[in-house]
């Protein structure tokens, strides 16, 4: 570990500097940990350096993004061959059809594509389209899903779930959000009583990329009651796209909705996203269209599918379409849960240890199984202390650990047997130091 006055080199002189000149010292405020940021100079494969060289093994993954890891050499090479032609041009060009050629293969809803800018661009974009084919007003979501910061998707991502999570939100847009619990009865009766609902959209994964896991069959119930009410399907696959499976969440269960969006693992980590979906649907966006005349969509966006995004975009979707980086990922996942959960036996905390595809999760308190936390409730699930939280993300920062959000991270097809043991035994000692304050229990 090396220490310098350097303002570039010194993390505290530039958090310092950060605060007087951004809001927070922040661009997202989950990139703030328990004390002051830490500033990445450069990451390759599973590890990332701060600017005063301590390595940390990462399991945000660039938020989710990256399912090869950090600078896979593909995706390096497509930046660096595109960048010398033109980074933006604001016009069409050959990448963004070979792009999304490749999204339609590989996802079953998507038979036509809109590129955006953002993953809350995807989900605000598909709100609206769902708005304007039905011509109906309002869109069900459910109790902790985030679909993006766009006023007609925030309200419902915290509780109280019936009230915007902050200021500034259009009252008019929360009134067009219904928000549910993830109950199959309450969705129809809300479709039974109220006949201006335009669709659904639901996080594909559960709540908070699974850490809230939906009940069984819930997905198949909501494609159900959406044909019967003739209601449009949303899928937020904005981290589930392509993770999951090649496919994403629908192409690994079968359950196929009627507009997705997605965003990260779409752009190979980039920023950018796209919404794909039933070209009938998708008609609304065509702006030469006399089918829905009465019903165009406007929607544009000076960078969607910018060739600087799309080259690397698409060296990462023909990697993804092998589905090899899952085989690998998953693996590496499912290690790091097992681990997890004897760290929990051996020292007999109240908690379980669970994820699907590539992501773990930890949740400590009371649980049925140390690999199941069935039956709790969000607000349980949800109500372990932020210190708790926070300590616990910095005791692993301290052991060279850099976790997504919570007590959950991500794998890539990056990640070693190494890493995860190294892993491991941060987790363990993370447990124990908290264990030693008082904050994590005993089962």
């Amino acid at each position: 570990m090396s220490s310098t006055t350097d303002a570039t080199t010194n993390q505290k002189a530039l958090w310092d500097h950060a605060l007087d000149i951004m809001p927070g010292g922040v661009s997202h405020p989950n990139r703030r940990k328990a004390g002051d940021a830490i500033y990445i100079n450069r990451a390759e494969g599973s590890r990332m350096w701060d600017v005063e060289g301590n390595e940390y093994i990462d399991y945000s993954m660039g938020s989710a993004s990256l399912l090869l890891g950090h600078a896979h050499p593909d995706v390096v090479k497509a930046i660096i061959e595109q960048a010398p032609l033109g980074t933006y041009t604001a016009s069409c060009h050959p990448l963004e059809v070979e792009w999304a050629e490749l999204v339609k293969e590989l996802v079953p809803s998507a038979e036509q594509v809109r590129f955006v800018g953002t993953g809350s661009e995807a989900t605000a974009l598909a709100a609206r389209v769902a708005r304007a084919y039905t011509g109906k007003t309002k869109i069900i979501r459910f109790q902790g899903h985030y679909n993006g910061w766009s006023d007609v998707t925030i309200t419902g991502s915290e509780f109280p779930y019936d009230e915007a999570p902050g200021a500034g939100v259009v009252p008019g847009a929360a009134e067009a959000i219904v928000v549910l619990p993830t109950d199959p009865e309450r969705v129809e009766e809300t479709l039974k009583t109220n006949d201006d609902i335009a669709g659904i959209m639901v996080e594909a994964s559960g709540a908070n990329w699974g850490s809230i896991p939906m009940p069984e069959n819930f997905l198949q119930n909501l494609r159900d009651l959406a044909d019967k009410y003739e209601v449009v399907l949303i899928f937020d696959e904005v981290i589930t796209g392509f993770r999951w499976s090649p496919g994403g969440v629908q192409g690994l269960t079968g359950i196929v909705p009627d507009l997705s969006s997605m965003a990260k693992i779409v752009t190979g980590g980039n920023p950018g996203g796209a919404l794909g979906g039933k070209s009938e649907i998708m008609e609304v966006l065509n702006p030469r269209t006399t089918t829905h005349a009465d019903r165009k969509v406007v929607h544009k966006g000076t960078f969607n599918a910018a060739p600087i995004v799309a080259a690397p975009a698409v060296a990462t979707l023909k990697i993804v379409k092998t589905g090899e980086p899952h085989k690998h990922a998953n693996a590496m996942a499912e290690k790091m849960r097992e681990g997890i959960r004897t760290i929990l036996e051996e020292h007999q905390v109240a908690g379980a240890a669970y994820g699907e595809s590539s992501t773990y999760q930890i949740h400590f308190g009371k649980t049925p199984s140390r690999d199941s936390v069935e039956g709790l409730s969000p607000e349980e699930l949800r109500g372990v202390p932020s210190s708790t939280v926070l300590g616990f993300q910095q005791a692993l920062l301290d052991r060279g650990v850099n976790n997504m959000s919570h007590f959950g991270g991500m794998l890539s097809s990056a990640h070693t047997d190494e890493d995860v043991e190294q892993t491991l035994k941060a987790i363990e000692g993370a447990i124990e130091e908290l264990m030693a304050e008082g904050s994590i229990g005993r089962a």
